[in-house]
């Protein structure tokens, strides 16, 4: 059957697009071609599967795919950041309750730890949690981190002030340990559930670049 103009000129628009735009999944290219076409997003994905059959571009998967199972994925390089916030969180709670205020030298450990763990692991814990797929650069990250540390600890000793347990060290470091736990645990969650999705979306590249 014979394409109509409609589909011939949508199907020109798709292939310009990926030859010259260069979009790297499928729903970008969608959102692009309907920003020139006005088309329906059904329609215009309709196509680009048409066009695939046709081998006028090429849809291939990403070269690291993301593992199926959370628990694979926490085993992964991505799960890096993850493990070592861990880390560093759990082995401060235990500098500070093992090693004493006198014990010089391992005392400046527990100095160095207890600024990382409250000037920074809160704040970048958090910012993971609530930007998972969006990438910072270091000035940026280091920034986010401080101020929403700054902003986070002294919230968690205000709400402390009104228990009976007090603004105290052990209830400190505990509030902070669970806080920076929860929040690095809800962002390696989600950032495995958007990688998944972005898995789904298939890289595009011009039939012309195909290997």
């Amino acid at each position: 059957m014979p394409k109509k103009p409609a589909e011939d000129e949508l199907d020109q628009q798709i292939i310009h697009t990926v030859e010259t735009a260069k979009p790297e999944t499928v729903q970008q290219l969608i959102d692009q071609v309907q920003a020139l076409s006005s088309k329906p997003k059904q329609e215009i994905l309709n196509r680009i599967m048409q066009l695939q059959q046709e081998e006028k571009i090429h849809l291939k998967p990403p070269q690291t795919p993301t593992p199926e199972k959370l628990s694979s994925y926490l085993r992964s390089n991505h799960a890096v950041w993850y493990w070592i916030t861990m880390t560093l969180t759990l082995t401060t709670m235990l500098v500070v309750f093992v090693v004493p205020e006198n014990d010089f030298p391992l005392v400046y450990l527990r100095y160095v730890l207890g600024t990382i763990f409250v000037l920074w692991l809160p704040g970048y814990a958090f910012i993971k949690a609530l930007f998972p797929e969006k990438e910072f650069d270091s000035i940026e990250r280091v920034a986010l981190s401080i101020g929403m540390s700054l902003a986070l600890v002294p919230i968690v000793g205000l709400l402390l002030n009104y228990t009976p347990w007090g603004i105290r060290l052990t209830p400190i470091v505990l509030s902070l340990t669970t806080l920076t736990l929860a929040f690095a645990t809800t962002a390696i969650a989600r950032e495995y559930q958007i990688r998944i999705k972005q898995d789904a979306s298939r890289i595009l590249i011009p039939a012309s670049q195909k290997s």
